[in-house]
């Protein structure tokens, strides 16, 4: 049995050697080469466009303005379709616009015979625009006279969630409470995935072929079908191996508009690769949240009232809209208990590029300001804030009322207590204390909440094919992708331990191709392991019935009495192999009596869901004189469930890490206040996060079984890139006495405090 192993993955040889094939490897050289051209206002109307400079280029092929495509609106998020029509996302995407609403806006796309041509059309175009004002603060957004988006949306406002648990203006009356409040922000930051986005479409038969570098390919096809006024069986998705997507590619991006361009040229094969400085803007980023928390407690640190006012910066366009800043609202209202929690949370749209999902889905956020705000209320208490947190975490055995979620171990203090433990916590905090130099040294802790898929938010579905071969071998294919994280190679270990044959006698089908894979919405919301896996094992559990029923035919032993242990068909009575599995799928398919294909494809629709916990530690050193810090050590603990492979689990928790360092450290997407234009649209001023800027990150585990998931896990992917940068912060807060309230934690922030608080 290879589950709990870490087992080579199963993509490994062919991505280390190069022979792994990318949507750009597929595409064709002769294929047409197709170009955005973006909006240079923020906000405004498209009224001309002159495009006669640009078709006299030689190799221009043809020229699309936001005139000549169909007035039709579309949704872009990558969610499952809802037959509810108030449950769809919002329609509010046109192929290309001429109403902009962010400085990068598509209006028009040149078609050329290759990239020279198509970058000199796009510099002949000429627009003329109306402007209008702008606005790029959620805050400022929501006010009375600002700039207004969209019409349907007044004060700009996309969603407003309101939870009210308990009395909250009743316990906030209660004597001898201390009240401890803060602004908490998080900025605009972008996946900076390797693979830039990049897709290509084709026509055959009527139909159009999008082969795409995306995480929902059955979803895009919905979209594409819906973008272009076209039943969607007529949209076939391909989706090869993928070079990261950390969400950007939960959204159908540039799908829609290649289609398009494809079908005005005769059908003929036309790609859009997206450079890095659009890929910045014009993809989505992640949600800049504001946040208000104000909690009131006793002097013994037990919580009584809190409250949380949350402010999202949607962007210009809905995307993923409000589910971010919902998902934010729940972490806070669970994840410490209290009497009475009061919750607003608001997604504004703004006249910035669109928001969607990013790796955390919104936990990001929500932990950074959460966690500061906890840090902040132990020192204003003179309390441990691990003892704080241990005083009011969620206890074993609350439920949410919602999704029926429910804590049944004691994962956090488990997972506190091995954080602590590594990177000696108490003595670090009794040996940094007081300390007055000009260098010196924090540590720091955060802990997170996350929920695994998305149920009974959306719809949660696997589907799963297995074949058996002749050899006795199975080919094993999933709707649910694989994008770079591993999927694969858990899927074929799951799949090993309910068939009981060996790990390497199953072959993953890795692209996903929506005219032949099963139905799967994709990669997101740390689903895979724990929605894909009730697929797996019920259409495994399938196909061995059909396997021990011909067996019978071949042993006479009825199939009660017989199992499948390392591919061979044995007798459980005494344990004597009577057969190897190969010998039996031989004569299943050749047998002049009974020639029988043995597969199984099957559904499963998942109507449960799992918390997943942990918490960060982090080590930091800071110049004050050099307003510098630097991250010395830091460790993952998480409660991810069971482990199907330690190795690849360790590898989802340091890429997190990663993340969650960038997040706090460095990374800031950043817009001219004057104009709307993006300052830092590219990988030498955005200050991505490398491995120079990492310490040791260390990956440990505690492995409670999770008891509604099929193969016992729960959320792994995202959680690890939660906790990282309020763990920062507050070992910057240890360090010098200094509480800062935003990222990244720039010298130029770090500045602006220390000056502040008179260490400057």
């Amino acid at each position: 049995m290879s589950t709990g192993k870490s087992v080579a993955r199963v993509d490994a040889f062919d991505k280390v050697t190069g022979r792994a094939k990318y949507t750009d490897d597929l595409c064709d050289s002769g294929a047409l080469v197709a170009r955005v051209l973006h909006a240079t206002i923020a906000n405004g109307r498209v009224l001309r466009i002159d495009t006669s400079a640009a078709e006299r280029i030689e190799g221009v092929v043809k020229i699309v303005t936001c005139f000549d495509v169909p007035d039709i609106r579309f949704p872009t998020a990558g969610h499952p379709w809802s037959t509810d029509p108030h449950h769809q996302d919002v329609a509010d995407r046109k192929l290309l616009t001429d109403r902009v609403r962010f400085y990068g806006d598509d209006v028009a796309a040149v078609i050329a015979e290759n990239e020279v041509a198509a970058a000199q059309a796009l510099r002949a175009i000429r627009v003329e625009y109306e402007e209008y004002p702008f606005v790029l603060d959620q805050v400022e957004a929501m006010q009375p006279g600002a700039p207004q988006l969209h019409e349907a949306y007044p004060n700009n406002i996309l969603g407003h969630t309101a939870i009210e648990n308990g009395d909250y203006e009743k316990a906030i009356r209660e004597e001898g409470l201390i009240v401890v409040e803060g602004w908490y922000d998080t900025p605009t930051v972008q996946h900076c995935h390797i693979e830039n986005h990049i897709c290509f479409a084709q026509m055959e038969g009527g139909r159009i072929t999008v082969t795409s570098s995306t995480q929902i390919p059955h979803i895009v096809r919905r979209i594409v079908g819906q973008a272009l006024g076209i039943p969607w069986g007529r949209v076939r998705i391909v989706k090869p191996y993928i070079g990261g997507g950390f969400g950007n590619k939960q959204d159908a991006l540039y799908e829609p508009l290649c289609a398009f361009l494809c079908t005005q040229v005769g059908g003929r094969l036309v790609k859009l690769d997206v450079p890095r400085e659009e890929t910045f803007v014009c993809n989505r980023v992640r949600h800049a949240i504001r946040s208000h928390i104000v909690t009131h407690v006793r002097p013994d640190g037990t919580f009584v009232a809190r409250r949380l006012e949350a402010y999202s910066k949607q962007g210009a366009y809905a995307s993923h809209g409000h589910g971010i800043a919902a998902k934010g609202a729940s972490a806070f209202a669970q994840l410490y208990q209290c009497k009475a929690c009061k919750v607003d949370a608001y997604t504004v749209f703004t006249n910035t590029p669109a928001s969607g999902a990013m790796r955390g889905y919104g936990i990001p956020q929500a932990m950074f300001a959460l966690e500061s705000h906890i840090e902040d209320v132990a020192r204003r208490l003179g309390m441990d804030s691990i003892e704080l947190r241990k005083k009011n975490l969620m206890p074993v055995g609350y439920v949410d009322g919602f999704s029926k979620n429910e804590n049944y171990f004691d994962s956090l203090n488990q997972c506190i207590e091995k954080g602590k433990a590594y990177i000696d916590y108490d003595a670090k905090r009794a040996a940094y204390a007081g300390q007055t130099g000009p260098v010196r040294r924090g540590v720091g802790m955060a802990v997170f909440w996350y929920n695994t898929a998305v149920w009974p938010i959306s719809l949660e579905t696997a589907a799963c094919r297995i074949v058996l071969n002749q050899d006795g071998s199975v080919q094993l294919q999933m709707g649910d992708t694989e994008i770079g994280q591993g999927a694969d190679t858990a899927f074929a270990q799951m799949a090993s331990e309910t068939l009981g044959i060996p790990f390497a006698d199953v072959h993953v089908i890795s692209t996903q191709d929506t005219d032949v894979t099963p139905f799967g919405t994709g990669a997101y919301a740390s689903r895979q392991t724990y929605v894909g896996g009730f697929a797996i094992k019920q259409t495994a559990l399938l196909l061995k019935e059909r396997i021990l029923k011909y067996a019978y035919e071949l042993t006479r032993m009825p199939a009660f009495l017989l199992d499948i242990v390392d591919g061979k068909i044995v007798r459980t009575s005494d344990g004597r192999v009577l057969m190897t599995l190969g010998e039996l799928a031989t004569e299943a398919l050749y047998s002049l009596t009974h020639s029988e294909h043995l597969t199984a494809e099957s559904t499963y629709q998942i109507k449960s869901n799992a918390y997943s916990f942990g918490c960060s530690f982090a080590e930091v050193e800071v110049d004050i004189p050099l307003c510098r810090l630097r991250v010395l050590n830091m460790i993952n603990v998480h409660d991810c469930g069971r482990l199907i492979n330690p190795a690849l689990a360790e590898a989802q928790v340091h890429g997190g890490m990663s993340m969650a360092i960038g997040y706090g450290v460095s990374e800031q997407l950043l817009f001219d206040e004057k104009t709307g234009r993006p300052l830092n649209n590219n990988l030498l001023d955005y200050k991505l996060s490398t491995a120079m800027d990492h310490p040791h990150l260390e990956a440990q585990f505690v492995e409670n079984y999770e008891p509604t998931s099929a193969y016992g896990t729960k959320a792994l992917g995202e959680p690890p890139a939660c906790p990282g940068a309020p763990a920062i912060r507050n070992a910057l807060l240890n360090a010098t006495g200094v509480a800062v309230d935003r990222i990244p934690l720039t010298p130029h922030v770090l500045f602006e405090r220390f000056r502040e608080e008179g260490l400057l």
